[in-house]
């Protein structure tokens, strides 16, 4: 097969395609590598002439604060344009997103209007927000979610715009004819899939793929300092309950001084975020997920123990008896405790570790996650 892959956001997209390649098949991904993390693609539309030069840069900015016009979205309309000739003749196309070219949605539509016409057939994926998540998280029915801070206290809207965009009607009406033009949707984890149907929506869940020939598993070792990685990711660091993390940190770092490292980076590419982590032991990754992300897989993959998403709707999803990670709470006390017990019995962190691979390699592994993604197009 001849397969599209539309937007990336956490390297899913690069991961599934690697799987795709050792399959046989030939497979593109066109997007602009997700901003600072800059993942590897094939068509590019990453604005350069609105962010790379300072001047041209300056002047962005002005007509953003004072018009409102965005002009990265505006170069990201005019870069896939220039691709859409070579976006033809695809036996599958997948948009990582309804928003999965992040320009206007009026623009979003003309360009995959195109695509749709030029192509065999589309799959829309779910592995972040979209409307149908938003509008269900708004009821706040879950026990907590990405939302939960705003829930709490509407002053933060702002900080909440990525999300609360999607409930916008350009934005409602763009997932609206997405939707409609796509042959099913997939969703990458338990808070997305729970969600949507919830919203009434059919959907099939394909775990994210994680490509093990490229993360390397080495057995915990505990001989000195615990060390704990906090990779802190500024525009979501509000969504992801940033902040119990570092107040339990505050906490531990006074109460095991001679007994843990602590190692805190702030919004940077991809390959130098995970070279920081390496020597890590304990990864905090976030508190509101019921279900792992794509930075937690691949931390679990190294053998790290994860402080995420890994509640009950997972274990008896993945019929799991004994911790594959740690199951984050939006509760500085819990994670203290947890955090502690860890320091306290080393051996525990060697054998969550332990199982943290083999639950990956088991249910992530990247080609057997590819060949349940061809099923569904070929069945579809």
């Amino acid at each position: 097969m001849k397969i599209l892959l539309v937007g990336e956001y956490s390297r899913l997209h690069n991961s599934l395609k690697e799987g795709l390649k050792v399959l046989g098949h030939d497979t593109f991904i066109i997007a602009d590598g997700d901003h600072f993390k800059n993942f590897d693609v094939d068509f590019s539309i990453r604005p350069t002439l609105f962010s790379n030069y300072w001047l041209i840069r300056k002047f962005a900015n002005f007509c953003y604060k004072i018009f409102k016009i965005d002009f990265l979205k505006l170069e990201r309309t005019y870069r896939f344009y220039h691709f859409l000739p070579q976006l033809k003749n695809f036996d599958a196309v997948q948009l990582i997103n309804s928003d999965a070219i992040e320009t206007y949605p009026v623009f979003s539509k003309y360009l995959l209007k195109k695509v749709f016409t030029q192509n065999k057939k589309t799959t829309l994926l779910i592995c972040g927000d979209e409307t149908p998540i938003i509008d269900y998280l708004l009821k706040d029915e879950l026990q907590y979610s990405i939302l939960t801070p705003f829930l709490h206290n509407p002053k933060l809207k702002k900080e909440f715009y990525y999300s609360l965009k999607y409930t916008h009607k350009n934005y409602r009406n763009l997932f609206e004819f997405v939707s409609k033009n796509t042959s099913q949707i997939i969703c990458s984890d338990l808070d997305y899939k729970i969600p949507m149907e919830r919203m009434g929506f059919q959907t099939s869940l394909i775990p994210n793929p994680i490509n093990l020939e490229k993360i390397q598993f080495k057995p915990l070792e505990v001989s000195g300092k615990i060390i704990i990685f906090l990779g802190i990711n500024i525009g979501s660091s509000i969504k992801k309950g940033t902040s119990y993390f570092e107040e339990a940190l505050e906490i531990i770092s006074q109460k095991y001084p001679a007994q843990i490292e602590i190692i805190i980076s702030r919004s940077i590419p991809y390959q130098e975020y995970i070279n920081i982590y390496n020597k890590a032991h304990i990864l905090l990754d976030q508190a509101y997920g019921f279900d792992q992300g794509y930075n937690a897989l691949e931390a679990m993959a190294k053998g790290k123990v994860v402080f995420t998403g890994a509640e009950t709707e997972f274990t008896e999803h993945y019929n799991l008896t004994e911790r594959v990670a740690i199951n984050a709470l939006p509760d500085v006390d819990y994670l203290v405790q947890e955090l502690s017990f860890l320091i306290e019995n080393p051996k525990e962190i060697i054998a969550i570790g332990k199982r943290a691979r083999t639950f990956i390699e088991k249910e992530h592994d990247y080609v057997k996650i590819a060949e349940k993604y061809l099923k569904n197009w070929e069945e579809s």
